[in-house]
């Protein structure tokens, strides 16, 4: 089968985590032999044309830009548009695979050019995301995500969560929508890592305690909750240290909730990281918190399983399907210092009760979350569309 794909972000240009799932899913869909070609924006010091294991990777040139972000879409895909055009001229597609409403413009547009089957994953909602619709680009993005799912002959969530959040909002046939879950490559998250540097390079000495939360730095994250959190903690641990990696335009509302905690010492924001140090932080971590109040899906709990760290997360979303309570890590309440407090006292307090969690949670990855499985579900769905 040849399938076309288009997303904003692809790496290099790593935002969220629709880049990480879309490598992860056309590297898969190549490996069971079909044909990918993936569309997205241009990278500075990246090739418009490259092949990556497999995957025929297009980036169009983003000859415009501007301040508004909706109007940067809008341009974005204007380009992205014309560099499609191109290719199919040469290249006769089964189904286009849209990923978010960022590119829903080029994917409905070539939907009805090439007279093609379209399928739409949604990775999240602007109504999620934002707690509400507070803006006019807030509605004016709630509308181009329903106009991308009235749109595609089919949806892709990552949870029945999701699934029940866009039918429920967005009034869509329940039988219109498959849920697939997320998946991570596992062996990238088994590497040797040398715990004691890594934590020596943070400021975490010997018999101290890292705690580690890993996400962007927005409202969606819940992240003010877990600062809120720390002093809870430190009076239990005061040997603790606290580090925060991500970057987002939250950070200095962050860094303002940190040092009104009183423990601003012992916190540390990392900015961005590489997946690399991700790794090695996680690998080091005493703790993994995601303390979200919005998660379609969750995966850097996935993350913290394949590393072997526990993980703390709120019972939201995405998260309260990947995680088994007491089994393969902890829920705590959303938005709640003292319950995300008590998780974290749950793993520290009980050492031998964490490594247990720790072992199931591997084992559950190994079975449920592999690409492997996802890509057979996604051609699955082509085929559904395609027939």
């Amino acid at each position: 089968m040849k399938v076309g794909k288009l997303t904003w972000e692809f790496p290099p240009r790593v935002v969220g985590g629709i880049a990480r799932h879309c490598e992860g899913l056309a590297k898969a869909l190549v490996q069971q032999n079909h044909e990918v070609h993936l569309f997205t924006l241009d990278f500075p010091g990246s090739p418009n044309y490259e092949e990556m294991d497999g995957v025929k990777v297009y980036r169009a040139s983003t000859e415009l830009g501007h301040p508004n972000f909706l109007t940067w879409v809008l341009l974005f895909n204007h380009f992205l548009t014309k560099r499609m055009a191109d290719v199919t001229q040469s290249i006769d597609f089964d189904v286009m695979h849209v990923h978010d409403w960022l590119a829903a413009f080029s994917g409905i547009s070539f939907k009805h050019y090439l007279k093609k089957p379209m399928v739409l994953t949604v990775h999240s909602t602007e109504v999620g995301r934002a707690q509400g619709l507070h803006s006019p680009d807030s509605f004016s993005i709630n509308g181009i995500e329903w106009w991308a799912m009235y749109e595609a002959n089919r949806v892709i969530v990552c949870s029945q969560s999701m699934k029940n959040e866009i039918c429920g909002h967005f009034n869509l046939p329940l039988d219109k929508v498959d849920v697939i879950p997320n998946a991570i490559d596992a062996t990238k998250y088994q590497t040797s890592v040398d715990r004691g540097s890594v934590r020596q390079r943070y400021g975490v000495g010997y018999g101290e305690k890292l705690i580690l939360c890993v996400g962007r730095l927005v409202p969606q994250k819940g992240i003010e909750y877990f600062i809120r959190a720390i002093p809870h903690i430190a009076k239990r641990y005061p040997e603790a240290k606290f580090i925060i990696v991500g970057e987002g335009w939250s950070r200095d509302i962050l860094e303002a909730e940190a040092r009104a905690s009183g423990q601003n010492r012992k916190i540390q924001f990392t900015g961005f990281a590489s997946d690399q140090e991700v790794i090695s932080l996680m690998t080091s971590a005493d703790v993994l918190v995601v303390p979200s109040v919005y998660e379609p899906f969750g995966i850097v709990a996935l993350e913290g399983m394949a590393t072997g760290v526990p993980v703390v997360a709120s019972q939201v979303g995405g998260l309260s399907e990947v995680i088994e309570h007491d089994r393969t890590g902890l829920f705590v309440f959303p938005r709640s210092p003292e319950s995300i407090a008590w998780g974290i006292d749950r793993v520290l307090s009980d050492p031998d009760h964490a490594k247990w969690l720790t072992e199931n949670a591997k084992e559950k990855l190994h079975k449920a979350y592999s690409w492997e499985a996802v890509a057979m579900k996604t051609v699955d769905v082509y085929r559904k569309v395609v027939e």
